[in-house]
């Protein structure tokens, strides 16, 4: 009796302090809110500066968004836009940063700093490209931003950088390929293999890649008993790159697996 009596005693007390943790959430979560306040548009627009310059990239681009949501057609409106965009590209809000750069381009398709815009997408993308073991749906989306700064505004400042970029990006993109190649070609799918390294010559031969691609090309013609064709490639590997160290390794490779081609 005794024992059921304290259970009864104690219940009131654990239901009291279940109300207590609810109300205190519930509060916590309402203090979270910022009260809409109508402001200047110059007090938003230094606010959100004072946190950018805080590196407090997060609340910068929410405040620059407050800046372009109570002040749609000022003139500071659109350079919100801008520097809410960059703000999350600098807090590694990638999403964030690309969507708000995009929904700039498709606003202002003519706007001044439509070039910037493309730029800083292409950079968003650029700095997500994964190693070459994995997706390079990023790589595809950098290129693509990057060629359209070169396309629309080769005179831009950003089209030099840009220019530098895609070419990073397609030596990248061709690692990949040959590390695909490099995977068939150890489980002996040479045909597969020999596709991949062929995608390399024709679409990036003038990346660092390109030698390595023939020199896999004729390991696996040679492997495939195609001397004639090991042969070719072999050719085609000195006259590019004659001093080249995979040169080298395919020339011994030639003279010790097919030396009568080499007469």
């Amino acid at each position: 009796m005794f024992a059921f009596w304290l259970m009864a005693q104690k219940k009131p007390s654990f239901v009291f302090l279940k109300l207590i943790i609810v109300a205190f959430l519930f509060s916590a979560c309402t203090e979270k809110e910022e009260p809409y306040n109508d402001r200047s548009v110059e007090d938003l627009y230094n606010t959100a500066m004072d946190r950018f310059d805080e590196q407090k990239y997060q609340k910068a681009a929410k405040a620059f968004a407050e800046v372009e949501r109570q002040h749609p057609y000022s003139n500071w409106a659109l350079k919100a836009q801008i520097m809410s965009a960059y703000c999350y590209y600098e807090a590694k809000k990638y999403d964030e940063a690309i969507e708000n750069f995009n929904v700039f381009v498709q606003l202002h398709p003519g706007h001044p700093e439509v070039a910037y815009a493309f730029y800083m997408l292409g950079l968003c993308y650029y700095e997500q490209i994964p190693i070459i073991e994995r997706d390079q749906k990023p790589s595809e989306q950098a290129q693509k931003s990057f060629q359209e700064v070169l396309n629309r505004f080769p005179n831009s400042v950003y089209a030099k950088d840009a220019k530098f970029k895609i070419d990073l990006i397609r030596d990248h993109m061709a690692g990949k390929e040959v590390d695909v190649g490099r995977y068939y070609q150890k489980r002996f799918a040479y045909l597969s293999a020999l596709n991949r390294f062929q995608e390399v010559v024709n679409l990036y031969q003038t990346t660092s890649h390109a030698p390595e691609a023939l020199h896999r090309m004729v390991e696996c013609y040679l492997a495939l008993g195609l001397k004639r064709e090991a042969k070719e490639t072999a050719a085609v590997l000195g006259f590019n790159y004659p001093n080249s160290d995979w040169y080298k390794d395919t020339y011994a490779l030639m003279q010790t697996s097919a030396p009568e081609t080499l007469q």
